[in-house]
């Protein structure tokens, strides 16, 4: 049992951590049953979580089946929640973070085959979505979003990653799971590579000094990836804890040493060491 966290909690593939109002909610993929949504579940202390049921029927949404990876903004008052399934984007509003989460007008956010996505604010209010289009290879991709949040503005889109690093073509050409940090005004473009049922799945960062790129990859990736209790580390996301101290990671391993599924929650802290060039490096603790 990892010292600082109760490693690994139990399945939950793809995972995100919403703080809102000093309570946390994971949404994730649900490897037992994501033809029919998402559950959402509740903590106080990060340890100890509730299941508080569907927060998204498929009945309420466009798609099918393939529910995978959701994220959670909170803007204007409402909770927005991108998800993916049948490999396409759609956004679902709910006036809680305990859903229902439902789409009024059943559309998919992109027409083309695209998951993974990721809402970041930035200072002046902008928000853009990073995701993953699909077209033989997983490419990390961004836009602005719609002023709505229910649209995109294709005509600002941008290729940012690819798979390309010996680190990152160990298993089919894949970048995904993209999570934006921003410190000391400088973007980080944290991603996963590989195949996800690759022992050597890991965790990258590339960083720029615009949300639209160009981004530079770290040199020293991947800063997370398989040790001696896990494999396949990746498909993460960050959070806050409640006094603001601390930078809390959270994502998936594989099942065990030798099963890929169901893939596991794992949490962990990370932290900014600051850098003789001004760009600071991001350190990813508690999980190696």
């Amino acid at each position: 049992m990892n010292e600082k966290f109760n490693n690994p909690y139990f399945p939950a593939a793809d995972p995100f951590i919403l703080l809102h109002n000093n309570k946390y909610y994971l949404y994730f993929t649900n490897e037992e049953n994501n033809n029919n949504g998402y559950f959402v579940y509740e903590s106080s202390d990060l340890f100890e979580w509730e299941n508080k049921g569907y927060c998204l029927k498929k009945e309420d949404v466009k798609g099918n089946k393939w529910f995978w990876a959701p994220e959670v903004i909170f803007h204007n008052n409402k909770f927005y929640m991108v998800y993916s399934s049948e490999e396409h984007l759609g956004v679902a509003v709910s006036y809680s973070p305990l859903g229902p989460f439902i789409q009024n007008n059943k559309k998919w956010l992109i027409e083309d085959l695209a998951i993974d996505g990721h809402f970041f604010k930035d200072d002046d209010g902008t928000i853009y979505l990073y995701y993953v289009r699909l077209d033989g290879t997983n490419k990390i991709y961004v836009s602005k979003m719609c002023e709505d949040l229910l649209s995109i503005d294709l005509t600002t889109e941008k290729l940012l990653i690819f798979a390309e690093e010996e680190w990152e073509t160990k298993d089919c050409l894949v970048t995904e799971g993209p999570f934006v940090l921003k410190h000391n005004g400088i973007y980080y473009l944290t991603y996963s590579a590989n195949h996800t049922r690759s022992e050597d799945y890991a965790i990258g960062y590339a960083t720029s000094s615009s949300p639209l790129g160009p981004f530079k990859k770290h040199i020293n990736n991947p800063i997370l990836m398989k040790n001696d209790k896990y494999n396949g580390m990746g498909h993460h996301s960050f959070t806050q804890s409640k006094d603001k101290k601390e930078l809390i990671i959270s994502c998936h391993s594989h099942n065990s040493k030798t099963q890929f599924k169901p893939r596991m929650l794992c949490l962990g802290t990370a932290k900014f060491i600051e850098n003789l060039d001004g760009i600071a490096i991001l350190k990813i603790e508690d999980l190696n």
